[in-house]
């Protein structure tokens, strides 16, 4: 774990870990303690409580007792109001996440780390699969990922849940089964149960499936890191939340880079449905034309410069009357050529 920590430049005194009571999460805290104690790091447990099962309580009360014998600070996380009736499975990791990093934000921490095995990385890319995802949603879980200065760290994705049950029974540890592990209406237990036969019959394995995986993530960060790139050169950002790029430039992109450009900048606002980002793209090919709007932005082509402009009801008068004030008071802009919706958002953002 030291050399994770180290690769990411990970600081803070303080480490958060999630610990359901299962295998894995109960024995990525004491080995959190043991290894991260060199680096004078304090780890704290937390727990989510979500009171979807009569047993959570208890469960969330033993691990608060293991935890306790161990010296490691530990805290319960209810899971307070009412509960879906369906999608329950993504509801749950949905709140676990926000109630544990709400609790970190809360204390200052900026470091979660998850207990997430090879056995789940492969679970993921299948679920992923089902549903049809592309590259990003193949490349399943990131060991590291930052989410503006706050980290979740999963250092066991390249480990077997056996070797973490071994480890805890060497501690003498006993671990909680959760029963709805059984339950097969959810997809990821019926995977589960599936990957086995998939190696027995097929000779495709959990281990297999990781390493594509892996290879996956390579190519996807290739990808990005070009697209980084396009970014810095091609995009500009203007007052008044107005993005532009060169439209010959973006053109000359790889379709999947096309896309990607388009997805980060209308994902400023919110975030549209895959295939009407792919229907832009494919408009933005035509000769023809004249304009669209999506993701609260209306997009057009004016002077050889694709534009990303918020949408505002446009009125012309006013936007004449206050452009020469507008001008006055930032002079740099008087000469520029921008078209007149641009004009009125950015006097808008300023004079108002």
């Amino acid at each position: 774990m030291e050399k994770l920590f180290k690769k990411y430049h990970i600081d803070g005194d303080i480490v958060a870990i999630g610990v359901s009571g299962g295998a894995d999460s109960m024995a990525l805290a004491l080995m959190a303690a043991e290894q991260l104690a060199p680096l004078n790091k304090k780890i704290v447990a937390l727990t989510v409580d979500h009171g979807l099962r009569p047993s959570s309580a208890d469960e969330a009360q033993y691990v608060a007792q293991v935890m306790a014998q161990f010296g490691i600070e530990h805290h319960i996380l209810p899971w307070i109001g009412e509960k879906p009736t369906t999608g329950i499975e993504e509801a749950a990791r949905q709140v676990r996440y926000r109630l544990i990093c709400d609790w970190c934000f809360d204390h200052d921490i900026n470091c979660v780390m998850m207990a997430h095995h090879l056995q789940d990385q492969a679970e993921t890319f299948l679920i992923r699969l089902q549903r049809g995802s592309g590259l990003t949603g193949l490349c399943a879980m990131r060991e590291f990922e930052d989410m503006d200065g706050f980290c979740i760290l999963r250092p066991f994705l390249d480990k077997n849940p056996e070797e973490l049950k071994a480890y805890l029974q060497q501690k003498g540890v006993r671990w909680v089964e959760d029963e709805s592990n059984e339950n097969e209406q959810y997809l990821r237990n019926k995977i589960r149960k599936f990957l086995p036969i998939l190696e027995k019959q097929i000779g495709i394995s959990a281990e297999d499936i990781c390493q594509t995986v892996s290879r996956l993530q390579s190519s996807e960060d290739y990808i990005e890191k070009n697209v980084e790139k396009f970014f810095n050169k091609e995009v500009f950002f203007e007052i008044g939340d107005v993005y532009y790029c060169n439209y010959k430039a973006f053109c000359e992109l790889h379709h999947e880079m096309q896309f990607r450009v388009l997805a980060q900048i209308l994902c400023d606002m919110y975030i549209p449905r895959a295939e009407k980002i792919l229907n832009l793209q494919r408009m933005l090919q035509m000769p023809d034309f004249k304009g669209t709007t999506l993701g609260k932005k209306e997009i057009f082509i004016y002077d050889k410069k694709i534009w990303f402009v918020p949408e505002l009801s446009f009125k012309r008068k006013a936007y004449r009357k206050d452009w020469a004030e507008f001008v006055v008071r930032m002079p740099k802009y008087k000469n520029k050529k921008l078209p007149a919706k641009v004009k009125y958002v950015i006097t808008r953002a300023v004079m108002e």
